[in-house]
């Protein structure tokens, strides 16, 4: 049960930190959730109740007297929790701001997490890396910089690979002749007159 209380908190967190962004109210959005969890222990309650009367007939009246007992009163519990859920819709503005502070400190903990990761990988990872290559453009991607990059692409049939250009975008002139005006990645060039080939935009 951990993971769905965990799974409900997190979805409790997004829903609020979306109805914020889109200017809901707080109280509306205490409703929301508040309909939401008694909705959620209402259909509980109806499967519950559907178990009564379904004791199996082999182990007898008593058995099958205890059975009906406990469906009920689990019944009248999960009602009771729906019902107490709902009566604290709007009232609880409170602790709609201590989840947009936990948020505020997640998203903080996470961007400094993520600093950190990016100096990692460009002071380590991309100096290891090739110009003109997929690797490259790879980490590049990873760093959110491959915007810098030609965009054109290419299909490599014998694999059927779909080749991304590596060069710096606004590097290919297609009235020139010379080669270094053709777009690579790896060992491949091509330029752009082929009809598998999606032509050079500049990012």
């Amino acid at each position: 049960m951990n993971q769905y209380q965990a799974a409900g908190t997190n979805a409790q967190l997004k829903l609020f930190a979306l109805l914020a962004f889109q200017g809901v109210p707080t109280a509306e959005g205490d409703d929301l959730v508040a309909a939401l969890e008694a909705g959620a222990v209402a259909g509980a309650q109806c499967e519950v109740v559907e178990l009564d009367g379904m004791a199996a007939v082999s182990r007898g009246a008593v058995f099958a007297d205890g059975w009906d007992a406990g469906v009920m009163a689990v019944s009248e519990a999960l009602v009771g929790i729906a019902d107490r859920g709902w009566e604290r819709r709007g009232g609880r503005s409170s602790g709609v701001a201590e989840l947009a502070v936990h948020i505020a400190d997640v998203r903080e903990r996470e961007r400094a997490g993520l600093e950190r990761l990016g100096a990692f990988v460009r002071k380590t990872v991309l100096p290891r890396t090739y110009p003109h290559t997929i690797e490259r453009r790879r980490v590049l991607e990873a760093l959110g910089e491959a915007d810098r990059l030609c965009n054109a692409r290419t299909i490599e049939y014998s694999a059927g690979d779909v080749i991304l250009c590596t060069r710096e975008a606004g590097h290919y002139d297609p009235l020139g002749e010379d080669s270094s005006g053709w777009h690579k990645c790896n060992l491949h060039t091509w330029i752009d007159d082929r009809p598998y080939n999606q032509p050079h935009k500049a990012a």
